[in-house]
């Protein structure tokens, strides 16, 4: 596969801003690998979240360390999440880092 040229990338980084907007969620040390191996979110892994996500929104999932992780749906708004149970799904997956290494032989 070859690099994308300038043009390519600021239209991929367009359309990401598109889907996901200023919405985040942060996650904790201890989900951050269960959502690297394609897992989606529980309320006990959600380290923080920005103001204002609604349910059904594109976020970007990032580690407490601000280390991009991939990215998802919001399966809950951030009053939601508060008031959620701890085994509540948050963050539906759709892409992460690890998805490279575990389809690497398909590519």
């Amino acid at each position: 596969m070859r690099p994308l040229d300038e043009k390519e990338t600021a239209a991929v980084f367009e359309k990401l801003f598109k889907f996901t907007g200023p919405n985040l969620v942060w996650l904790k040390p201890t989900a951050e690998m269960s959502f690297l191996y394609g897992n989606s979110v529980l309320k006990s892994g959600l380290g923080r979240i920005t103001d204002n996500v609604k349910s059904g929104d594109g976020v970007v999932v990032f580690s407490m360390s601000d280390v991009p992780l991939g990215f998802g749906v919001a399966a809950r708004s951030t009053q939601d999440c508060r008031k959620a149970h701890a085994d509540a799904l948050v963050v539906n997956h759709q892409a992460d880092a690890g998805e490279y290494l575990r389809n690497e032989a398909d590519l």
